[in-house]
C-alpha cells in the first residue's frame, strides 16, 4: 500500500485535526501523531504549525500535501487497474446514509454487497442528510445515500427510489380514527420533529411551504435525531409526527402506531451522491453498479 505516513498525513492536512484524523483512520491520537513526527523527522522540517490548539499547514506542509494527494491517487489508480486485471474486488469502501437509510435499509443491502464481494471493507457513517452531504464533498466518505434532493451540483447525484411520509399517532389518539389526513389537521396536535439538518424535516418544510401552513401554527412540543426515538414518544400519547413509511414496519404489525397518509401524498427520492472528480476504486464502481441494480428493482415493483 502507499506510504502509511503520507496517507495519514493527507487525513490530517484535510481535517487539520488529529483528533478526527485519528477518528477517521481508526487509530489513536498518539499513533497519528508519531506518523507525522516521523514524516517531520524525515523531511527535517515541521509541516503543520500547532498554536493554541489549532493546527495549519506549513509552506512545506502546503507542497507535502499536493504532492502526497497525487502520490495516493496514482497508487490507487494503479491498483484499481490491476485489480481490473486479475478481477480482484477488493480494498475499503466507505459509505454514509442519512438516519432513515442508515438504519432501516443500508444494513441488508450491506449484507448482500459483501456476500458478493467478500473481500471489501465497507465502513458506514450515519448522520443526518446535512451531515453526510458535508462528508462527501470534503471526501471523508466515497458514495452517500441521503433523503431528499441534494442543491450541490459539483456533486453527482442520482435519484434511486421514492420514499413516502406518512402522519403518525398513537392507536388511542383522535386523529387514529382516519385513514387519511390533511396537514393541517396534524399541526392542531401537539407535534415532534426531527432535528435541524434533517432530510425528512426539511421535506415536511417544504410540503408546509407548498400548502401555505405557516410555521407559526405548529405546536412543536419535541425534537429528536432519529426515527426510533420519535416512534417512542408518540406511542405514549406525547404528541403526534410525520415519519418515512419504511421505519413503521415492526410498529405498524405490532399495532403499537396507526400510520395515515397525507390528503396529497407527501413524497420524496432516496439519493445516491459522490464526487464528480472523485477517482473511483473497482469497489466503488461495483458498490454503484449494485445499488443501482436494486433501486431499478424497487422501481418496477412500484409499478
Amino acid at each position: 500500500m502507499a506510504d502509511r505516513r503520507l496517507q495519514v498525513f493527507s487525513t490530517v492536512a484535510r481535517l487539520l485535526s488529529f483528533t478526527k484524523a485519528a477518528e477517521s483512520l481508526h487509530m489513536t491520537q498518539p499513533a497519528v501523531t508519531f506518523q507525522i513526527r516521523q514524516l517531520e523527522d524525515y523531511f527535517n522540517t515541521r509541516l503543520f504549525d500547532r498554536t493554541h490548539n489549532r493546527i495549519s499547514l506549513t509552506h512545506a506542509g502546503e507542497l507535502v500535501k499536493t504532492y502526497a494527494e497525487q502520490i495516493i491517487s496514482l497508487y490507487s489508480e494503479m491498483d484499481n487497474e490491476v485489480r481490473k486485471l486479475t478481477g480482484d474486488v477488493l480494498g475499503p469502501l466507505v459509505l454514509g446514509a442519512s438516519t432513515t437509510i442508515g438504519d432501516y435499509m443500508v444494513p441488508a443491502l450491506l449484507g448482500q454487497y459483501q456476500v458478493k464481494f467478500p473481500e471489501v471493507s465497507v465502513r458506514l457513517n450515519i448522520a443526518n442528510t446535512l451531515g453526510i452531504i458535508h462528508m462527501v464533498e470534503n471526501n471523508e466518505i466515497d458514495i452517500g445515500i441521503v433523503e431528499g434532493p441534494v442543491s450541490n451540483r459539483n456533486l453527482v447525484t442520482r435519484v434511486c427510489w421514492n420514499d413516502e411520509l406518512v402522519a403518525v399517532a398513537a392507536p388511542d389518539h383522535p386523529l387514529a380514527v382516519n385513514d387519511v389526513v390533511d396537514i393541517t389537521e396534524i399541526f392542531k396536535h401537539p407535534f415532534i420533529s426531527r432535528e435541524e439538518g434533517s432530510g425528512t424535516r426539511e421535506v415536511i418544510e417544504d410540503y408546509m411551504a407548498e400548502h401555505h401552513v405557516d410555521p407559526g401554527d405548529v405546536h412543536s412540543v419535541m425534537e429528536f435525531g432519529g426515527p426510533e426515538s420519535i416512534k417512542s414518544a408518540v406511542s405514549v400519547g406525547l404528541g403526534v409526527s410525520i415519519l418515512s413509511v419504511a421505519t413503521l414496519e415492526k410498529e405498524l404489525a405490532l399495532g403499537t402506531l396507526k400510520a395515515m397518509s397525507l390528503s396529497t401524498p407527501l413524497m420524496r427520492p432516496f439519493t445516491i451522491v459522490y464526487q464528480r472528480q472523485k477517482f473511483r476504486l473497482r469497489a466503488m464502481e461495483e458498490f454503484l453498479e449494485f445499488i443501482e441494480a436494486h433501486c431499478e428493482q424497487k422501481k418496477a415493483r412500484a409499478k
